[in-house]
């Protein structure tokens, strides 16, 4: 996704996972959407690196939906959030909120509280998305790409992240995730496939590719990170506008 400024540590985050995924998925950037989903739902995701975005800007250039992101851990807040979130829903954009995890600081239900009080909550007006959970290799100990955590006990910070969400907003979180790291921190579980949907990312122009089990269909595929025409990661919604609006509503 998007990358932070504001903590140095973010920078090597978003250099390490574009890194991975193109190693590992096989993936090359890509500036124009893929032709084969052309007539889908553009949209793109921002951090604090795209500072104020220019929402009427982005607007023109045929965005329709953007997540924020909103939080990290249990101790960092985006500090363009409002201006971001807010800006995007003035402008006519459908938005939602992401956080990043960082499931070896503290556990996935105190992760998801911080998250819903700070940016993270839902409603059912049509121009909220479900909230995100942004889960890929460790960005701040190579050595430990899954936080140190087995595949079972990386399941289980993902479900207690999963049902504080639910408790707190109602809705499921959309997970983010590449295939790659699906298969290698969880053991490609298909625990999540039933009820969360999937933000795929892959850069390739061949598709979204192969997708973590269980998961029969991307709802919203990531092909590009950060060298499109719309501010921040590129992004497609797998549906109509109509589709996309029944999406906010749940």
């Amino acid at each position: 996704m998007a990358r932070d400024t504001t903590r140095p540590s973010r920078r090597r985050n978003r250099v390490f996972a574009a890194s991975v995924a193109a190693l590992a998925l096989g993936g090359t950037a890509l500036v124009e959407i893929p032709a084969s989903a052309a007539a889908k739902p553009k949209g793109h995701d921002v951090s604090s690196h795209q500072k104020k975005v220019n929402w009427p800007s982005a607007k023109s250039k045929g965005a329709k939906f953007v997540y924020v992101k909103a939080t990290e851990s249990t101790t960092y807040r985006n500090p363009y959030f409002g201006q971001q979130y807010d800006g995007s829903r003035n402008a006519g954009l459908i938005r939602g909120a992401y956080h990043f995890a960082v499931p070896d600081k503290s556990s996935g239900k105190a992760q998801a509280a911080y998250f819903v009080r700070n940016g993270g909550g839902w409603r059912a007006d049509g121009w909220t998305l479900p909230p995100a959970l942004d889960i890929e290799y460790n960005p701040y100990d190579k050595k430990k790409k899954c936080y140190g955590l087995s595949d079972s006990r990386m399941v289980g910070w993902i479900k207690s992240f999963s049902d504080e969400v639910k408790r707190l907003t109602g809705r499921r979180p959309v997970i983010y995730t590449t295939t790659h790291w699906w298969k290698t921190c969880t053991g490609n579980s298909a625990a999540f496939a039933g009820n969360h949907p999937l933000w795929l990312a892959r850069y390739n122009s061949a598709g979204a590719g192969e997708l973590p089990a269980g998961w029969k269909f991307w709802t919203i595929w990531q092909y590009d990170n950060g060298s499109g025409s719309l501010p921040g990661d590129q992004n497609l919604f797998n549906g109509s506008m109509r589709r996309l609006k029944k999406f906010t509503k749940g």
